[in-house]
């Protein structure tokens, strides 16, 4: 392993074994416990002797948690690590923080290693805020110097210092998180594993917590950190792996691994029949029957980022009398409030839509999605081109997620407490 390589794996692979225990219908006693684990050498002789041996190498289910995985992780580089449940994410920590060992391959590090797992992990109810620090903190890898000297940062970020000499057991669930995250988020290990801590709290602590992620990985330490929120591992993480199924199917720039694995998400919610809404407005001459939203790559899904392309798809059907006649379609976007955003109409672009038959599918193409954080709807219009008919309106026909992103190419990532879209502009003093 160079000096510049912070993490090193090698065709690392687990598998677990699947044992079936038949139930006896009750709770063991620590009495029938004790008593089990005396009586354990003696019945793994007598079924070897009888040849009904049952030990990890006899049992036919197993599950490989992970497959063969290899890649290795230079010195300051922060790496997400994200996929479905199951894919073998948490597997692949805990063999990085040594929990477990791998079935196969080996691992190399470079520094001192600190994993942040379980928020909370060691916290003991009965001590007070004060006296779980110091143990938390041990737990986590500090020295004691260490902790004293960030004893009132830690205080302060989790915004506990009434209570800091009160059992922890009589915190509120909030002030536990805190508190925990406080402690974990302060280490100063060479490279820093982290699990979905960013879920902990309230939305404020949460981008506080966020905010204080974002200084660990400018600190030019090195980062691993897994979670399901996509807009807080774009934000964090120039370098991302996405697993399935325990092996890695893509590792590269966060965006374009991200946009792979968002695209696998998609769901039946991306394509909506429309054909049997009641709830639509006009005379029926042409009525939408489908809308989809799909990515630049042209899969149907319902997450995009600020800045990405977004394709709306829809179908319709229409009279015979309409055939060979010009109309005009417009799709507002609204947001979650039922707030209009804007809205693409052909006739604001001197669009042509002649129908050439009773039914046909067109496509309007949005290529830079200048909308901030959100969940948005669509809604869909329909009429003359002269626009004296209204043949088809309905509203909220399908909802999409828009994730904040590095828009203005300055590592800053506006959200939707800055406004609903952003503009491209320009500043000079003169």
């Amino acid at each position: 392993m160079d000096k510049d390589t912070a993490i090193e794996i090698n065709n690392i692979s687990k598998q677990y074994f699947v044992g079936h225990v038949k139930s006896t219908g009750s709770y063991q006693t620590m009495r029938d416990v004790m008593t089990d684990a005396l009586k354990s050498p003696y019945r793994r002789v007598r079924d070897m002797m009888t040849g009904q041996a049952q030990s990890a190498a006899n049992l036919t289910d197993s599950i490989w948690a992970l497959q063969d995985v290899n890649f290795s992780v230079k010195k300051g580089e922060v790496i997400g690590i994200i996929g479905h449940n199951g894919a073998g994410k948490s597997t692949l920590l805990k063999i990085l923080s040594r929990i477990t060992d791998p079935t196969m391959g080996e691992i190399a590090y470079r520094g001192r290693l600190g994993a942040l797992l379980e928020v909370g992990t060691g916290f003991h109810p009965e001590l007070t805020g004060r006296e779980n620090i110091f143990l938390n903190g041990a737990i986590l890898g500090m020295k004691r110097s260490e902790i004293i000297a960030k004893f009132d940062e830690i205080i302060a970020f989790a915004g506990v210092e009434k209570f800091v000499d009160t059992p922890v057991k009589h915190f509120s669930s909030g002030m536990y998180v805190r508190l925990a995250f406080a402690v974990a988020a302060h280490l100063e290990p060479e490279v820093l594993i982290v699990d979905e801590v960013l879920s902990v709290g309230d939305a404020d602590f949460q981008k506080r917590s966020l905010g204080k992620m974002q200084d660990v990985a400018g600190s030019g330490r090195t980062v691993l950190f897994v979670s399901h929120n996509m807009a807080a591992v774009n934000q964090l993480c120039t370098r991302s792996i996405l697993l399935k199924q325990g092996q890695v199917i893509a590792d590269g720039d966060t965006s374009d691994v991200v946009l792979q694995y968002l695209s696998g998400e998609a769901s039946d919610k991306a394509i909506i029949d429309l054909s049997n809404r009641t709830d639509r407005r006009g005379n029926g001459k042409l009525r939408y029957a489908e809308v989809s939203i799909l990515n630049s790559h042209g899969q149907a899904t319902q997450e995009f980022f600020s800045g990405s392309e977004l394709n709306i798809q829809l179908r319709y059907c229409n009279t015979p009398e309409l055939v060979s006649t010009d109309v005009a379609l417009a799709v507002r976007i609204d947001d979650m409030y039922g707030r209009p955003m804007f809205t693409m109409d052909t006739k604001f672009t001197s669009t042509t839509i002649k129908l050439l038959d009773v039914e046909g599918t067109v496509k309007c193409k949005i290529p830079e999605l200048q909308l901030l954080a959100g969940t948005y709807s669509l809604h869909l219009w329909a009429g003359a081109a002269d626009g004296r008919e209204v043949y088809d309106s309905i509203t909220r026909t399908i909802e999409f997620t828009v994730y904040p992103a590095n828009v203005y190419k300055s590592g800053r990532f506006p959200d939707n407490k800055h406004g609903v879209m952003y503009v491209i502009h320009q500043w000079e003093v003169e």
